[in-house]
């Protein structure tokens, strides 16, 4: 297996997933701060700044241990969200799978396509065995695409997460190689 060192272009229907570039923090930080993303990806006492984050994203490119691609908009190029492979395992040839997709992304496929592609990338040029990730159970947009691509609910992190003064479980997804191999191409 390669190491995620190359940062790969991947065109779909509806998006382009490309490496990220430091001038792509300001719209990034813009959808960090859309309370639907907030309330779905981040812990309530994160300390992100705007610094931060241009910091974060220049750095990216740089990183062979992880993947992050922009996820744009094909038809129009606007930066919309993120996909990103991490927690590289090359010995079990697994990673870890996040994204988040800002509201003008949001309800038209892209993050399913966007999904599909990094995912499929993962598998078919970078040879991985096991792409595994966690999603908050109320998160029902997200995990409704996890299971369209392909991955499996292998567990349940109760009461996980504290948000607001209510407990949140914690959903366990995985797919495996042989499982991407044996979806319809049609299903993908």
């Amino acid at each position: 297996m390669n190491s995620f060192s190359v940062k790969p272009t991947l065109i779909g229907d509806k998006t382009v997933l490309r490496p990220f570039t430091g001038a792509d923090a300001d719209i990034m930080w813009e959808i960090i701060e859309d309370p639907e993303v907030e309330r779905f990806t981040f812990s309530p006492d994160n300390e992100l700044t705007l610094e931060r984050v241009r910091s974060w994203y220049g750095s990216l490119s740089d990183r062979p241990d992880r993947l992050d691609l922009a996820v744009t908009d094909r038809s129009t190029g606007e930066l919309v969200g993120e996909v990103v492979l991490y927690e590289w395992d090359p010995h079990a040839r697994s990673c870890t799978f996040r994204t988040l997709i800002g509201p003008r992304g949001r309800d038209r496929g892209i993050g399913t396509e966007a999904t599909r592609l990094i995912v499929g990338y993962g598998f078919e040029q970078l040879a991985l065995h096991r792409i595994e990730l966690g999603a908050y159970s109320h998160n029902h947009r997200a995990l409704r695409v996890y299971e369209k691509v392909g991955f499996v609910t292998e567990g349940i992190r109760r009461e996980a997460q504290s948000r607001d003064g209510e407990w949140l479980d914690e959903v366990l997804m995985a797919v495996l190689d042989h499982e991407w191999a044996a979806l319809d191409s049609t299903a993908r």
